[in-house]
């Protein structure tokens, strides 16, 4: 089985991150690089990464005017992620300049696009966070909108709460991706993160890719808590 597990190096510097990278790569699919490790530390550390081996996930979750946002893809492609993100409230225009720049510079490079994400609701929102900016209220409306509206754009995969997973795949195309955050074993303590499921449940729900950052990252032993998310999924 694909090991579908991303994990979410939500750290500090380049050393904690590269060590835990190190320690649990045997047991994992891929490394999600956010924007405090990507402020802190720059393209080289993703550089870092990729010389590896490991797969590389670069969440920056992109959202500008189409130009800006194409730019900022072709660069992310010159560094050889494989998976990037942008805002689906961005709109269709946008989505379409990040998947077009990122086939593009790929092509010229000669090696695959990476799979650019449209991001719909943050998992940290609920109805009330919707609430406060107006518009649709309905958490699940408007998860379903934007995703329908990057599918339209020519994206690939989508990153959405394992809640909104099934309705998501009833609507569009099984091959696309669906990145999930959001995934807790019940052993955590409660964060920010508001829409969550278990690691196995948002699998057989639909899920391509589970990311997975504190209940690693911040484990007393995260290759064990690594080696128990693969016992979970029957791996």
């Amino acid at each position: 089985m694909r090991n579908p597990i991303i994990v979410a190096l939500d750290l500090p510097s380049a050393p904690v991150a590269l060590d835990l990278a190190r320690r649990v790569a045997p047991h994992v699919g891929a490394f999600k690089v956010g924007k405090e490790l990507f402020v802190a530390e720059g393209p080289d550390l993703v550089r870092r990464l990729r010389d590896t081996g490991a797969s590389v996930f670069l969440d920056l979750k992109f959202h500008d005017i189409p130009n800006t946002v194409a730019k900022a893809v072709a660069a992310a492609v010159r560094l050889d992620v494989q998976m990037l993100t942008v805002h689906c409230s961005g709109g269709s225009s946008m989505l379409r300049a990040a998947e077009v720049a990122a086939q593009e510079t790929a092509a010229t490079l000669g090696r695959p696009a990476p799979l650019v994400l449209g991001v719909t609701v943050l998992t940290s929102m609920d109805t009330a966070a919707l609430r406060e900016l107006g518009g649709e209220t309905n958490l699940t409306l408007q998860v379903e909108r934007l995703a329908c509206l990057a599918a339209d754009a020519g994206l690939r995969g989508l990153v959405c709460s394992p809640l909104e997973i099934e309705a998501i795949r009833k609507l569009l195309p099984h091959s696309l991706q669906l990145i999930t955050p959001g995934i807790r074993t019940g052993a955590e303590k409660s964060d920010d993160q508001k829409r969550t499921m278990g690691p196995a449940e948002a699998m057989a729900a639909g899920a391509t890719w589970l990311v997975v950052g504190r209940p690693i990252y911040g484990a007393a032993d995260p290759i064990a808590a690594a080696r128990h998310l693969l016992e979970l999924l029957g791996a």
